[in-house]
């Protein structure tokens, strides 16, 4: 069964912001998929287990936005 989790990010404007923040999340072992949305301000990722909420949170900076987790 698959982990989805859902981060809030900010500060993302076009199409080019949605794919760094992507690709940086991509690269978190683990990570099965990622959804950015900016005009919802989320990233949607999915996973066989839980991931490390700091390696999000680092990867999405590491784009140059800043991300929390979504209220569930």
């Amino acid at each position: 069964m698959s982990v989805i989790a859902t981060y809030t990010v900010t500060g993302m404007t076009c199409g080019h912001c949605e794919a760094s923040v992507r690709e940086e999340i991509e690269e978190i072992a683990g990570v099965e998929s990622v959804k950015v949305n900016r005009t919802r301000n989320s990233a949607e990722i999915t996973s066989a287990a839980p991931i490390d909420e700091k390696a999000v949170i680092d990867a999405v900076k590491e784009a140059g936005y800043d991300a929390t987790p979504a209220a569930q």
